[in-house]
């Protein structure tokens, strides 16, 4: 069963920050390549705890659904262990994010575009349990930008 997304402003509004948070994606991937040697390790660090940061609020997404799911509102069934396992994903993407901060950068970076495959994976199956499949088409495309932009800058190390 889908759920609608209500506001068309509030779907533009989400679509319009989503690609604002791959900013710091794509430009920290291309300073990696671009700064002086000496430079790369701050920038590694930007990049590796942003991306750890968004792989953590991936995870903290499933909270607010799990809590949402706990409503009874527009006629959907309740069904509690699909809210369950919102709440029991929502803390694994941060405890596997942290791990990627403690490595060195390249493999960090690698791990962490690992992770936010992962976590639309994850989310492909729990998003349409939940009725939220209309978001999967944005999740794919910030996803595949944000791994891809962990992945090059992975490269320049």
């Amino acid at each position: 069963m889908t759920l609608p997304l209500h506001d068309p402003d509030d779907a533009a509004l989400a679509r319009t920050l989503g690609q604002a948070g791959l900013i710091p994606f794509v430009m920290l991937a291309a300073l990696l390549w671009l700064v002086d040697v000496a430079l790369q390790p701050w920038v590694a660090i930007a990049m590796t705890g942003y991306a750890a940061l968004i792989i953590s609020f991936l995870g903290g997404i499933h909270w607010g659904i799990g809590w949402l799911g706990g409503r009874h509102e527009r006629g959907l069934p309740h069904v509690p262990h699909h809210q369950r396992n919102h709440f029991l994903w929502g803390i694994v993407p941060s405890l596997l994010a942290w791990p990627g901060l403690l490595m060195p950068a390249f493999a960090g970076l690698a791990w962490l575009g690992f992770m936010l495959i992962i976590c639309y994976l994850a989310d492909r199956t729990l998003y349409r349990r939940a009725g939220l499949e209309a978001w999967l088409t944005l999740r794919f495309r910030l996803s595949s930008i944000a791994a891809l932009s962990c992945f090059i800058g992975a490269g320049a190390l």
